[in-house]
């Protein structure tokens, strides 16, 4: 089959319905541009096999820069594909704009060149990733740090910040399926690329004809290429020690890295700060990126189902704690006994509870050192709980929480506002950070974090379960959930776009019994109450819709994922403090009400894609 033959069947695939138009046109794009010279054989091949879904799955977009990067599935070709051409279009589109960025500023050719750190984790194909990345940014003239063996995304921010690079690379897909794989692309701050960067980014990386590369060992034997990899864990673990604050550390901690690169940040760091009564798990232990003993094969820490056998060891063990992270160890998740009691069930703590009990306790001890001022401050996004805001303003430190989902905002309201008073960052997606040697959510920080709290309740006899309960009774029960609709593919896609139009067209009108007051509108940046008045919206522009219910505190937002094709709703419901002194009947309440709300959404959505 010749290329004009495979253009002319692909047509046809569209007329029968069996391939997309918007796959069509990124598909002859591949067959005919020289740039994809190289995949067009398998391309044709494809078409003569009649693969048409496959086809449509690789080729019915362009991946775009999400909250946390370009990431997908890979695939030897497509454009909707994790690939060498993808990923090299991203490092050259990166490097183009640097290089632009820098002549704006003044800096003439023969000055410094610009500066790349690139890490990688235990994915498939991500070292390989990796080295294509470095043998790019050498190509465009830049000297690249090289982490040389799997490493935490939090070491890279880390690392761009430490050796004062332009920009940062890693490469890891999180927490996503072992099919998947991504490139993170970070700004100078040591952040996530923010507006209006990660537009331009997109434009160079789309506009991109030829990918100069060189020879990474060549580049490597010549110095372009320089590994820090024993420099930056050193500095690393140095820098997470002004965190490590006096206090107990009696604490029987078991620690999994899901088979993910946490083992190379967290033990270190655990150790240097005096615990020394922590244990990986065993079955996590392995760097794969096949997750062999994860259930599903799915190592996201948000997912009660990781913690089952976990817990089983730690009761043999008589543990205080699990603490387990993401592949790629900027995540935390934990279980914890319910009780100090002997043989107490365990039961794990969402994104949102660990926040509340993270924030509180860093304020307080923060407070106890005297390092909280008049402008002190923590961070939150609109879809993490607003316990947290009424933790931190119970020690007077302001919350800055006006922001959408991503830890790049954090990071950006941090330098924005100034990273001297910020005490806490938090995201209901269990990302957490103290301090300012990063700009992105750190998994061991969080582990220290956690470990400190833990061996600090053990010593006044409670456990994490507890000293939240405490919380909830002290400023009101709050109980949020996340629901996940998965939307694969073009078709997947139409919904998702058919499902935001008619939140914003026809919300609901009531959920779980209670009348909606009014619905926020991140995108048209407008509020509407249920009277019909509209009024503005104080914010940045992003695809999500707030719902807020007649009794305050409670509400429900909808925003499509950034990183992975899926719808995510989240609830949340609470209490006034004078209705929360009852603790078993305040969380049944709240139980009920979150039942209820997710009943009447799920209905909605069903009608309106059915």
């Amino acid at each position: 089959m010749s290329i004009d033959q495979a253009i002319s069947a692909a047509k046809q695939a569209v007329v029968d319905g069996q391939l997309t138009a918007a796959a069509l046109e990124n598909l002859q794009c591949w067959l005919t541009e020289d740039r994809y010279a190289a995949y067009q054989d398998s391309i044709v091949a494809h078409i003569a096999a009649g693969k048409w879904q496959k086809l449509d799955d690789v080729f019915w977009t362009i991946i775009p820069f999400g909250t946390g990067g370009r990431r997908g599935r890979m695939y030897e070709f497509g454009s909707n594909a994790i690939n060498e051409r993808t990923i090299g279009e991203s490092a050259q589109g990166l490097a183009s704009y640097v290089v632009e960025q820098r002549a704006l500023a003044g800096q003439a050719a023969g000055a410094q060149p610009p500066r790349c750190a690139i890490a990688y984790d235990t994915r498939h194909r991500s070292r390989e990733f990796a080295e294509l990345c470095a043998s790019i940014m050498v190509a465009n003239g830049f000297e690249v740090y090289f982490l040389d063996d799997y490493r935490a995304t939090p070491q890279l921010s880390f690392a761009v910040r430490e050796k004062k690079c332009d920009c940062g690379i890693m490469v890891t897909a999180s927490h996503n399926p072992p099919s998947d794989n991504a490139v993170k692309v970070y700004w100078s701050t040591g952040g996530q690329v923010l507006p209006p960067h990660d537009k331009a980014i997109i434009d160079r990386v789309m506009n991109v004809g030829t990918i100069q590369k060189v020879d990474f060992q060549q580049a490597l034997s010549q110095g372009h290429v320089k590994i820090c990899t024993a420099e930056i864990d050193q500095a690393f673990v140095e820098a997470l020690q002004e965190f490590a604050w006096p206090g107990p550390r009696d604490a029987k901690i078991i620690y999994s890295p899901l088979h993910g690169v946490g083992a190379f940040a967290v033990m270190p760091v655990l150790e240097r700060a005096g615990f020394t009564d922590c244990h990986v798990f065993g079955p996590h232990a392995e760097p794969s990126g096949d997750f062999p003993n994860v259930p599903g094969h799915v190592s996201n820490p948000e997912n009660a189902i990781v913690f089952e056998k976990i817990i089983v060891d730690a009761k043999k063990m008589d543990a205080d704690v699990i603490l387990a992270t993401d592949p790629d160890c900027d995540r935390l998740g934990v279980a914890a006994p319910l009780s100090t009691s002997p043989g107490s069930a365990w039961a794990t703590l969402n994104g949102n509870q660990i926040g509340v009990l993270l924030t509180d306790f860093v304020c307080l001890r923060m407070q106890q050192l005297g390092k909280l001022n008049s402008r002190s401050y923590i961070i939150k996004t609109l879809v993490t709980s607003e316990l947290i805001r009424l933790v931190a303003e119970s020690y007077g430190v302001r919350c800055e929480g006006n922001l959408h989902v991503g830890f790049k905002w954090i990071g950006g309201v941090m330098d924005a506002v100034g990273p001297d008073d910020f005490v806490f960052g938090t995201e209901e997606s269990h990302g957490y950070l103290i301090g300012h040697y990063a700009r992105d959510k750190d998994g061991a920080v969080a582990c220290l974090m956690m470990a400190l709290l833990v061996a600090q309740l053990k010593r006044e006899n409670k456990t994490l379960h507890q000293r939240l309960a405490e919380l909830q009774q002290q400023h009101g029960f709050h109980c949020e959930t996340l629901v996940n609709v998965q939307m694969e593919g073009s078709e997947g896609m139409a919904q998702m776009r058919k499902l935001m139009a008619a939140f914003r067209s026809a919300p609901p009108t009531e959920l779980g019994g209670i009348a909606v007051a009014a619905v926020r509108d991140y995108k048209s940046l407008t509020i509407r109450t249920a009277a019909g008045k509209t009024q503005p919206l104080n914010s940045a522009s992003a695809d999500m819709v707030i719902l807020d219910l007649i009794k305050k505190g409670n509400y429900f937002a909808v925003r499509p994922s950034g990183t992975e094709p899926k719808v995510k709703f989240y609830m949340f419901t609470s209490l006034a403090p004078d209705e929360s002194h009852d603790k078993v009947a305040a969380k049944k309440r709240l139980d009920l009400r979150l039942a209820e709300l997710e009943r009447d959404i799920r209905a909605y959505v069903a009608k309106i894609i059915s």
